[in-house]
């Protein structure tokens, strides 16, 4: 399977449009969208911005319906009154409520998740460690994959709302090894990187988040992804 990768969106409804275009040349089968709809600097007052990218993100949805979603820290601070970097209360009824229809636009409810699998491949927003599966009791070693990642989305948020969960873990910073790295390859976003990298079992892909300015901090590419073989290619993405 090709798995195209849509990473953290953060109010760029664009993003969908590129993803749509990928798709629609045959360059993947189906596609994973790591989240963090809502929220980017300074766009606290524009509630209009937050609907139109949900709205994007629904009719996608429609178009695509065998795409799967890793919830964002960001998706899911506004349901678990989470205050967070970029929260609007101007958009807060606005995001509930489109988070709520995005989720009942789905041919199946379990599309949308914390952690996705598909074959080799894991999804998430942060990434999942060995540590964090152990912490909710998970054995790295003789547990089922599929059983470890239904207990990772059964997880309580009050759990979840760390720096080890797959909310928010940055692999990129620190010496954190992947679930399983010898089988699994996992597929994030969350944190800002100059380039489409791999480290430790972990392939961060967050390349269009932005500083204050506006200015992209990333390259502009999504990937495609094996889901058998873990391999890769980039997509080049030109607004």
């Amino acid at each position: 399977m090709r798995v195209l990768v849509i990473p953290d969106v953060h109010l760029k409804a664009w993003l969908f449009d590129k993803a749509e275009e990928i798709l629609e040349a045959g360059r993947a089968d189906m596609a994973v969208c790591l989240m963090d709809i809502p929220d980017d600097w300074d766009m606290e007052m524009q509630v209009d911005r937050y609907r139109e990218t949900y709205d994007r993100a629904i009719s996608f949805a429609g178009k695509f319906p065998d795409t799967l979603w890793c919830y964002g820290n960001h998706d899911v601070s506004y349901p678990w009154g989470k205050l967070e970097s970029g929260y609007s209360p101007y958009a807060e009824s606005t995001v509930i409520a489109k988070l709520e229809e995005l989720e009942h636009s789905l041919k199946d409810r379990s599309q949308i998740a914390i952690l996705h699998r598909v074959d080799n491949v894991l999804f998430s927003h942060g990434g999942l460690t060995e540590e964090f599966a152990m912490s909710i009791g998970m054995s790295p070693e003789d547990d089922d994959i599929d059983d470890v990642v239904a207990a990772v989305n059964d997880t309580a948020p009050y759990y979840l709302w760390n720096n080890e969960s797959p909310l928010w873990l940055r692999p990129q910073y620190s010496v954190a090894e992947g679930f399983r790295s010898d089988i699994y390859k996992q597929v994030v976003g969350h944190t800002p990187v100059d380039s489409i990298q791999q480290k430790n079992g972990f392939i961060s892909t967050d390349v269009f988040s932005t500083y204050r300015d506006g200015r992209q901090i990333g390259e502009s590419a999504m990937i495609v992804i094996d889901s058998v073989t873990g391999e890769f290619e980039k997509v080049k993405v030109c607004r």
